[in-house]
């Protein structure tokens, strides 16, 4: 029995009438109905329950009270004479014979109906976060993350795991990311930085004697926000295996993420084992993604071949990918709207036309392909009533392993980015093309090492500077000597994707010293320049490592996929908003100048006023 209240509000049913009972939470709405009578819907954590109110001394307890406050109800349990079978406790309500105010509500208005706050202006619902989480529905997204959470601490434990935390304040390390620096006041002009990762520590603990290494880990990183990503911070199943290879590390989570996503999920359907295996380069080219939505059944085809010589300049000479849509209901507004729609968020212009029902072709670029009809059917299987899209890149720079997406404007890669889009708008826009309601698994595997700077125009990592290259040492040497391009080097790193979302990247680590060293030798980074920066882990590999492996599958973008929600911020208990700022704890914030005089900092140029 708890303190306070004798029960929750959703745990009253017909078997409790005639008893006293004693129930607390806050009055989220008040119906009177005349001087002395009026319905009161009490809400706790776990439901409602209806207290009606037929005296004048109850009465005078509640008829000054703000919604939202407080209350201690004493009463009889009686059965409804009017149920409402959408409420668990619809069959009873409660006769109080007390009313007592434990907290009032001083306000009122509120900033928003507590039950519609989801409607409510983002900045609004983040200000007053405290009362956007009373909302039953926004509550259990934060309910549903403590469940899932604890399924996976309980998963790696019984897979032999041990939960080890690491530090916060560590050492700025080049992981990819803007670090958050913290100033050491004991250490005059030195900085800790909070972790990108502990990326660095759970490899010290393979090489310390530790097997299986997890964590729920905290990571920082200073970046800007998207729906998958929040600023600031974020969670990590992360894990780290000794004496292991890439198909250890998948039969890990090949067996753990199924059962929690079948059971805690949306959908109940979810990939089983062994997860497809899916090239870099083959999903590059075939799904126009390296994190590629499998629930759609539409693929990339190459018609490049084809269209040369139809007389249309945005595609003719061009490399040209194409997606043919059968069955497709779309009308001709509905095709300009998500080609538009496809061109604001790659940056390419799609094209398109269709196939009628008399196996014609019509709409869109119809007239400059009709000569190559037949080509065209042969290539695409078309059929009547198919929509064809296409998107178009230069054809001289090619798609190389390095190559980011969407590299420039009018290259292949450019080309395979605006397909990509096109692909997925269309999967959710015609019927038939995607099975929404279910969690498809792959691994991409075989990412490019290395890949030639935006910026600098010369070789760099691709991803993870920790990664093995595939085929070792002997790899290195050969590109190192000219004998092959450095830029076709893979690395024994893998990403595992869900619904198009990327859930995590890992890799087998490089835990060699010297084919550490020949790897950072390729982007101009000698012996010392790794000691330099990762002096712990290369003094530690150089004592004896054990071959190692790991991933770190993001805890928020998992329960966000399985709350089905599409912007990260629901599923987190106080987000950041998309400037990184907390707006209900203000901050970030200035602080004294006596805090600023001891941490050896000043403040120079102009400072952002608060609004």
């Amino acid at each position: 029995m708890m303190q306070m209240r004798t029960h929750t509000c959703n745990e009253l049913r017909l078997e409790h009438v005639g008893q006293s009972v004693k129930l607390v939470g806050w009055m989220e709405n008040v119906r009177a109905v005349g001087q002395n009578f009026a319905f009161v819907v009490l809400r706790d954590f776990y439901g409602t329950t209806q207290i009606v109110v037929e005296t004048e001394d109850m009465m005078a307890v509640i008829r000054d009270l703000n919604k939202e406050s407080t209350i201690s109800v004493e009463g009889v349990v009686r059965e409804r004479a009017s149920k409402n079978p959408k409420q668990a406790t619809g069959d009873i309500e409660v006769v109080p014979s007390k009313i007592e105010v434990l907290g009032r509500c001083r306000y009122n208005s509120l900033p928003f109906e507590i039950n519609r706050s989801r409607e409510a202006d983002e900045l609004q619902r983040l200000k007053y976060r405290y009362l956007d989480l009373r909302n039953p529905a926004v509550k259990q997204n934060i309910i549903l993350r403590c469940q899932v959470v604890a399924a996976l601490r309980a998963a790696m434990t019984d897979h032999g795991f041990l939960e080890i935390t690491t530090p916060i304040l560590t050492a700025s390390s080049p992981e990819g990311a803007r670090d958050y620096l913290v100033p050491a006041r004991k250490h005059p002009g030195k900085f800790y930085a909070l972790p990108q990762a502990p990326q660095q520590f759970k490899q010290l603990l393979m090489t310390s004697g530790f097997d299986r290494y997890f964590q729920i880990a905290p990571c920082f990183r200073d970046e800007d926000a998207r729906g998958d990503r929040s600023p600031g911070e974020f969670y990590q199943l992360d894990m780290e295996m000794a004496f292991a290879t890439q198909d250890d590390v998948f039969a890990v989570l090949e067996d753990v993420l199924p059962p929690i996503f079948a059971k805690y999920g949306t959908y109940n359907v979810a990939s089983a084992a062994p997860f497809r295996r899916i090239a870099y380069n083959d999903a590059m080219e075939t799904y126009g993604s390296d994190k590629p939505d499998l629930r759609i059944d539409l693929t990339l085809t190459d018609i490049s071949g084809e269209v040369k010589g139809c007389g249309f300049e945005q595609i003719d000479g061009k490399v040209v990918k194409a997606i043919a849509v059968s069955d497709c209901t779309l009308t001709r507004k509905a095709i300009d709207q998500l080609c538009t729609d496809v061109e604001v968020q790659s940056g390419s212009k799609p094209y398109w036309f269709k196939v009628d029902e008399n196996g014609q072709l019509a709409g869109g670029i119809a007239k400059f392909v009709t000569g190559i009809q037949e080509q065209l059917t042969q290539a695409l299987d078309l059929k009547p009533n198919t929509l064809v899209l296409v998107a178009a890149g230069a054809a001289k720079l090619g798609l190389k392993p390095n190559m980011l997406v969407g590299v420039a404007a009018g290259d292949k890669g450019a080309a395979i980015k605006t397909a990509g889009v096109l692909r997925n708008k269309l999967g959710a826009a015609c019927e038939g093309h995607m099975d929404k309601e279910r969690y498809e698994f792959c691994w991409i595997v075989d990412f490019p090492m290395y890949e030639i700077g935006d910026e600098s125009g010369e070789l760099e990592f691709c991803h993870n500077p920790f990664s093995m290259p595939s085929g070792g040492l002997e790899v290195l040497l050969k590109a190192e000597r000219g004998e092959i391009d450095p830029l076709t080097i893979t690395a024994d790193q893998y990403d595992l994707v869900c619904n198009g979302v990327e859930l995590s990247s890992g890799a087998v680590r490089n835990h060699d010293p010297e084919i550490m060293i020949k790897a950072f030798e390729l982007v101009r980074l000698g012996e010392e320049d790794v000691k330099k920066k990762f002096p712990a882990m290369y003094n530690a590999f150089c004592y004896g490592a054990p071959p190692h492996a790991g991933i770190a599958p993001g805890v928020d973008r998992m329960v966000m996929l399985l709350a089905g929600e599409s912007s990260i911020r629901e599923i987190i208990p106080f987000p950041m908003n998309k400037n990184a700022q907390d707006v209900m704890m203000g901050a970030p914030s200035t602080v004294e100048q006596k805090q600023l005089d001891e941490l050896h900092i000043a403040i120079v140029g102009d400072v952002e006023k608060d609004d």
